[in-house]
């Protein structure tokens, strides 16, 4: 069986042959465990994902029962029995990375086992596709979707757009924009095809993703299967990015293909898929700064220039190449950069996500007990106290983290992972941009422990219809005890084989 990427390429009918003697294997258990979390959550989100308002064909099925009253609980139980298997699948496979007896090619093929239902699913944990597709359909009927919201289209599509977006004008780049574009043209109006299409156009960021991290994480002398468990089989990306449909599994993908090719000594490269990135979403921006850095050592060690014509070539050609690309999608899409003003329409969202948020409703929580507070009033400050620090930091940030390839990524992690904390909103799927650097740089028992409990928070604090738990204290408590339960799994939890080595990690450091 091929434990590696870089393992000579086997026929079909071999692949074939290897995939089902992974599937009947030991190690192929967590694989199917997954697969039937992944077949519960696709059942149970018919009645209690984030569906239609108004579903033809489950009627036409005779399945409408599922969304109400008795067949909405089912559903309900249906859907958190999926995730709990996932999860538990998940962890099992973390306790195997930990012991440093899992593959990339164990990886990769339990991303296929548990992929393969949710692409089936109805959008689970977001209604954010319908959003997508109100947008792509107004560029496709002549409106510009960074002047008008979807509200100006009156299209069957707008009906499922949840109400706080429908005014909102399209905040992701061009290249995204092109692709809900795309599958408008194809589907027209029907919801179902344009979801289970605009899925399909997420896969190739995935694909992506698979592709990269391990070999990222190689460069660094990092373990790539504990890389692929962290940033591709972790819940929030083949639950929320990929059941949930959201663009972010596009910009992560590129992203982090823009970063092995720099590695790789392909920077003019790794640019081009950076600018693209942003293209889908403005945030892979803040990777190309430090991208800049890995570019310069290159121009400098291989060429034997002085550091600062090494720096000003490397940031000429950067900005040079990512104009000229964003240029060219721009052009491509009929658009210009308006979209960039519509980045502020996060604020409408107001949960405990994010530190300048989560500080406004400790204030009204406990402030008000004294005092009168106004709510909204303190949200404001703190969040102008979070974009300041947001400016002051990564700028600092990118200085001190520039010597090599390891300080660039830990720099692009640092400075994700303190836009995410400080920005007025986040949602659960906006953390998979830090843990895709991350699962280069964070291999170590304690530090996999820690991502597998967050991760759990985050998944289980968030409702399957895209609302979510944190104003309920018996929800976040259970979310709290999974994640306390899934740390612990991990970090203190003996493994079968572990005699006299609890601190063994995955990456056999």
């Amino acid at each position: 069986m091929p434990t590696s990427l870089d393992d000579p390429k086997p026929g079909p009918a071999q692949r074939l042959r290897t995939l089902r003697e992974f599937a009947t294997s030991d190690e192929g258990r967590p694989a199917l465990l997954g697969f039937l979390g992944a077949c519960l959550i696709t059942v149970g989100g018919l009645g209690a994902g984030s569906t239609r308002l108004h579903d033809p064909l489950l009627e036409s099925l005779h399945l409408s029962w599922l969304r109400f009253g008795h067949g909405l609980v089912l559903s309900s139980i249906l859907l958190w029995s999926g995730v709990a298997v996932m999860l538990f699948a998940w962890l099992w496979l973390g306790r195997r990375v930990i012991g440093g007896k899992a593959t990339e090619y164990q990886m990769i093929a339990t991303t296929g086992f548990w992929l393969a239902p949710l692409l089936l699913s109805v959008p689970v944990f977001s209604r954010d596709t319908y959003s997508y597709l109100a947008q792509g359909a107004l560029l496709r009927d002549g409106f510009d979707p960074y002047v008008v919201g979807p509200i100006e289209n009156d299209i069957p599509l707008l009906d499922n757009v949840s109400p706080i977006w429908t005014t909102t004008t399209a905040p992701y780049g061009p290249a995204f924009i092109l692709v809900a574009k795309f599958v408008t043209n194809i589907v027209g109006n029907d919801v179902i095809a344009g979801t289970f299409l605009l899925r399909l156009c997420m896969l190739p960021g995935l694909v992506m993703l698979i592709w990269a991290a391990p070999r990222v994480a190689r460069h660094i002398g990092a373990n790539g299967a504990a890389a692929l468990w962290i940033c591709v089989l972790n819940p929030l990306v083949i639950i929320h990015l990929m059941g949930g449909v959201h663009n972010e599994m596009l910009m992560v993908g590129l992203m982090m293909a823009a970063i092995a090719l720099t590695v790789a000594n392909r920077p003019a490269w790794g640019v081009v898929l950076i600018a693209i990135a942003v293209a889908v979403k403005a945030t892979a921006v803040l990777a190309l700064p430090f991208m800049v850095w890995m570019w310069m050592h290159r121009l400098r060690d291989r060429r034997d220039l002085g550091s600062v014509r090494a720096f000003a070539i490397a940031t000429a050609a950067s900005v040079g190449i990512f104009v000229v690309v964003f240029a060219v999608v721009s052009w491509l899409a009929g658009v210009g950069l308006g979209w960039l003003t519509a980045l502020a329409g996060s604020v409408k969202i107001i949960n405990w996500l994010t530190v300048p948020t989560a500080i406004a409703n400790l204030v009204n929580a406990v402030g008000g007990l004294f005092l009168p507070v106004s709510f909204y009033a303190v949200l404001e400050i703190t969040r102008i106290a979070g974009i300041a620090i947001i400016a002051i930091a990564l700028p600092l940030i990118w200085w001190r983290f520039r010597h090599d390839d390891r300080e660039a990524l830990t720099g692009i992690a640092l400075a994700m992972l303190v836009v995410v904390l400080f920005v007025p909103a986040a949602l659960p799927w906006y953390y998979t941009w830090p843990l895709a650097i991350l699962s280069a740089l964070a291999q170590s028992r304690p530090a996999i422990a820690l991502i597998a409990g967050f991760s759990t928070w985050i998944m289980v604090i968030f409702k399957p219809d895209g609302s979510h738990g944190m104003y309920s204290w018996v929800h976040v408590l259970l979310a709290t005890g999974c994640a306390v339960a899934a740390w612990y799994s991990l970090a203190k939890r003996p493994l079968p084989d572990e005699v006299g080595h609890p601190t063994t990690t995955a990456s056999g450091q």
